[in-house]
């Protein structure tokens, strides 16, 4: 039977979907959904509020993103502010605050530890690296 991918490429998109799942497990462990929790992640570590299209930056769909974001309003987590024009920004309340300092603070903590192990030149490598992976991906699949 033919193979269509290297194996270098399987070990690549192998590592990519065993890093989602650890931070779906996360989110499972701290009591969110997955998508709750890149809300939360994109909220917090923007000061406490940020654009909607910063959080499907993370890449999560805006209907989802949509979706997150009435459940947390309706669990006093988050609320829309206007930011001009048909804009919004999401902005955590003192308990939304709370619950991401509780859990989000954490993944961004073991996030932070990690990354300062690794030497600076092995930081720069990985990201300028994952960076020509990410646009020259981008760039092919336009082409499509």
């Amino acid at each position: 039977m033919k193979k269509f991918v290297c194996a270098d490429m399987n070990r690549f998109n192998s590592l990519i979907t065993q890093t989602d799942s650890i931070y779906r497990e996360a989110a499972f462990k701290l009591g969110l959904t997955y998508s709750a929790m890149m809300v939360l992640y994109a909220v917090l570590n923007n000061g406490g509020s940020c654009p909607i299209s910063d959080i499907c930056a993370f890449g999560i769909n805006k209907q989802t993103v949509n979706s997150a974001l009435r459940k947390l309003e309706t669990e006093d987590v988050v609320f829309l502010e206007a930011a001009g024009g048909r804009r919004k920004n999401v902005r955590l309340t003192e308990n939304g605050m709370a619950l991401a300092e509780k859990t989000i603070l954490k993944i961004i903590n073991i996030e932070n530890e990690i990354f300062a192990s690794w030497t600076k030149n092995e930081r720069e490598t990985y990201i300028e690296l994952t960076k020509r992976y990410m646009n020259q991906l981008s760039e092919k699949v336009s082409k499509i």
